[in-house]
């Protein structure tokens, strides 16, 4: 019994870190998602009995694959006997049975980034294209998806259909795509990689503020991206990724609370990482051609050079260029933090506020949570119990909701 359990636990692992490449090698094998996605789960099912029996093979990851190759190939022929489509189906199981493609581990590697292409390619609506790739690519729920967008799951779950119909009926090649082709598809394949990072970074629900498999995956796809075009806004993503990844063990505490920025042991930041994403900075910056991902490795450079002696000019001047670059409330947000650091709480207060006032970022709990953070500093406690109130409202995630539970008691308990 205590074995299963160490297998469940394995294979929980497993399908936690794994299961996008499981099924971008499965996609390109089988060409049909929804047959891919079933010898998936299939293919975990068999694991938990045959690993149980057999122990745990040496590639566990072509393990699943190949045996999730099979299991389709057995529920083709279950179609097959019910006389679905007979020829169709005949020609496709052939074609598995006949033509045995590699699982070598970087054939495998490569699917993922094929897979990203393919839910990127310019014939799927732009709207469905990034939710379409969470989902599919790096195994994020539904539901988190439909977070991040703030649209309803089932609306979520309507549109992630709509790609997969249109991967099918366009027969949308599962390739990495020529050189010149890659440009036009750069956009949507760097908010992919964003978008997973931002996830494993600061997790938008849970018990965990950190989901490193996610953050790992995000910079490991970045750097998989540079190597197939050197482009400056590619740099710019992975020294930005670098750099926050490089704070990730001064982030929370042994319980896993939160530490914020001023309050973290810079001696546990990893000096790799910091420089191997200024270098980037520094190269995405001489080509002249500087876009929103540079100029926010620009900022976390910065912060990650500063040795505790912040250079809020320069910081304010970064987001003041970024806010032109790429207008959006949450720059705002950022740089009125950085104003109120430079210019007083005050300055920073008024900033949000008038965000507040034009209805913006009302259900973001980041901006209740810095006003208060604010209005506690300037000695206004009720008014920072309001603000941290509302954000633990819309807060999803525990170690936040800790964090600011934490705030909540300090202040009244004054």
């Amino acid at each position: 019994m205590h074995v299963k359990s160490n297998i469940n636990q394995h294979l929980s692992q497993l399908y936690k870190e794994h299961s996008g490449k499981v099924l971008a090698t499965l996609v390109r094998l089988l060409g049909d998602f929804d047959l891919a996605e079933e010898a998936m789960h299939e293919a975990f099912s068999v694991a938990l009995d045959s690993w149980d029996k057999q122990g745990i093979p040496t590639n566990p990851t072509a393990w699943l694959i190949s045996t999730g190759r099979f299991k389709a190939i057995d529920s083709l022929r279950r179609k097959k006997r019910f006389g679905e489509l007979e020829s169709d189906l005949q020609r496709q199981i052939d074609e598995l049975e006949e033509h045995h493609q590699s699982l070598s581990q970087q054939g495998i590697e490569d699917d993922q980034l094929r897979m990203i292409f393919t839910c990127c390619h310019p014939a799927i609506d732009p709207q469905i294209q990034i939710p379409l790739t969470l989902r599919e690519v790096c195994g994020l729920s539904t539901e988190e998806i439909a977070s991040a967008f703030l649209v309803s799951p089932s609306t979520m779950a309507q549109r992630i259909v709509r790609g997969k119909n249109k991967i099918q009926q366009a027969k949308i090649p599962f390739v990495i795509p020529e050189l010149s082709e890659l440009p036009e598809r750069l956009d949507a394949v760097l908010s992919v990689i964003y978008l997973v990072f931002n996830e494993g970074y600061s997790a938008s629900r849970g018990d965990s503020l950190l989901r490193i498999d996610l953050s790992n995956e995000a910079i490991r796809l970045a750097r998989l991206v540079l190597a197939l075009l050197v482009d400056s806004e590619v740099m710019g993503l992975l020294a930005l990724m670098l750099l926050h990844e490089s704070r990730r063990k001064a982030r929370t505490d042994a319980d896993g609370n939160i530490i914020l920025l001023e309050d973290q042991d810079r001696n546990l930041w990893q000096q790799s990482y910091i420089d191997e994403g200024v270098t980037l900075v520094q190269q995405a910056i001489a080509t002249r051609r500087v876009g929103a991902y540079t100029l926010q490795a620009a900022i976390a450079a910065v912060h990650a050079q500063s040795d505790g002696n912040t250079d809020w000019d320069q910081v304010i001047a970064l987001y003041s260029v970024l806010l032109q670059v790429e207008p959006s409330p949450v720059i705002e947000l950022n740089r009125a933090v950085a104003i109120a650091m430079r210019d007083g709480e005050q300055a920073g207060l008024n900033i949000m506020d008038a965000i507040l006032a034009r209805g913006e970022l009302l259900d973001y709990h980041k901006i209740h949570s810095t006003r208060g953070e604010l209005l506690r500093r300037l000695g206004h406690s009720q008014g920072a119990i309001v603000a941290f109130e509302q954000a633990l409202i819309l807060v999803k995630q525990v170690p936040e909701q800790r964090f600011l539970q934490q705030k909540l008691t300090q202040l009244k308990n004054q």
